[in-house]
């Protein structure tokens, strides 16, 4: 449920600052959501979910980098 809360406002946030981005709030969001879509898909041993969370867990962990160490 954690999960499914962290990835909806992140697409809310994104969704209502379209035009001005907010990333630095909705990007560390959808990282945990991904972090915690892993952990959950491990938990039910879903493995094409275990594929495609990590993969979203490593694009967010790049953006978390540009955004925030390398800007």
């Amino acid at each position: 449920m954690a999960e499914a809360t962290f990835l909806i406002s992140a697409s809310a946030i994104l969704t209502f600052t379209v035009l001005d981005p907010a990333t630095k709030i909705f990007i560390p969001m959808y990282f945990v959501g991904s972090i915690l879509g892993v952990i959950s898909a491990v938990i039910r041993q879903a493995a094409f979910v275990i594929v495609l969370c990590s993969w979203f867990t490593l694009m967010n962990a790049i953006a978390l980098v540009k955004l925030f160490f390398i800007g």
